[in-house]
């Protein structure tokens, strides 16, 4: 997978990510070379353009396509938008009418619906998920389930997030080692500690700055579940006893530290 979409500033200062889309004649060789080097499908990862005086994804789609490339991804922004602004599909649309080979639309689809706005906007053969995934992995199953049902599934429960945070921790830890897949994994824990609505954003706070103080990789999962755990279990009480004081949120900074300390 070739990405010219990256619009970082140090990626494409290096002529890296997006910057490609600057020289298509570069592009085609490129894209060429690599076909022609390896045994298995190249695919495409591209931005509308440079800039919005220089939209030129439909001529780089054409040379990816000649050039052999299996199928091709789109983000519906330019380089100068970063990730300001809303996506636009209509480019997408244009250059999927254009193609034989799979095209797929990206660019803030961070829900079912908007999932499926998207699919019959652009005629697309597939979608491409970022950013909403970060702390969301539910989002492929609910996407998937809705195009097939028309209806939404029910939000994962907290003994759920809990349940998925935990493999997805396991799983770094074992991919990329527990040093690496630590380091790696508090991102990911901020992610998942976002937008919910029995979390407050002094609780978030606590919670990342503890995760952050971690040394080992056993005391960020123990701490993460532990966290879980206490939460699981005052969002239960309070919901059978719907009078009785308690937030249903993070266990406040002194549980947190103890916790941290205990692990």
């Amino acid at each position: 997978d070739i990405n010219m979409g990256c619009p970082a500033k140090k990626v494409c200062a290096a002529w890296a990510g997006s910057a490609l889309m600057r020289d298509e004649g570069l592009v085609g060789r490129i894209l060429t070379a690599v076909v022609r080097a390896v045994d298995v499908p190249v695919t495409l990862k591209i931005r509308t353009g440079w800039a919005a005086s220089q939209r030129n994804a439909p001529i780089i789609a054409g040379i990816a396509e000649a050039s052999g490339i299996a199928a091709l991804a789109i983000h519906g922004r330019s380089r100068e938008q970063m990730y300001t602004g809303e996506a636009e599909y209509d480019t997408i649309a244009e250059i999927k009418s254009r193609l034989s080979i799979p095209v797929m639309a990206n660019g803030d689809i961070d829900s079912p619906e908007k999932a499926a706005q998207v699919l019959a906007r652009t005629g697309c053969d597939a979608l491409m998920i970022g950013r909403a995934a970060q702390g969301r992995p539910w989002l492929f199953r609910e996407i998937s389930h809705y195009l097939a049902t028309g209806e939404r599934l029910p939000p994962p429960t907290l003994v759920e997030v809990r349940d998925i945070l935990l493999g997805h921790l396991r799983a770094l830890y074992e991919f990329y080692g527990e040093p690496a897949g630590m380091r790696i994994a508090r991102k990911h824990l901020g992610w998942y500690a976002k937008d919910h609505p029995d979390y407050s954003e002094q609780h978030r706070t606590d919670f990342r700055a503890v995760i952050n103080r971690a040394e080992t990789a056993e005391a960020q999962f123990d701490l993460t579940r532990a966290q879980f755990d206490a939460l699981i279990e005052q969002v239960d009480r309070r919901a059978e006893h719907p009078g009785e004081a308690g937030t249903g949120q993070w266990p406040n900074a002194d549980t947190v530290r103890k916790l941290s300390a205990a692990a």
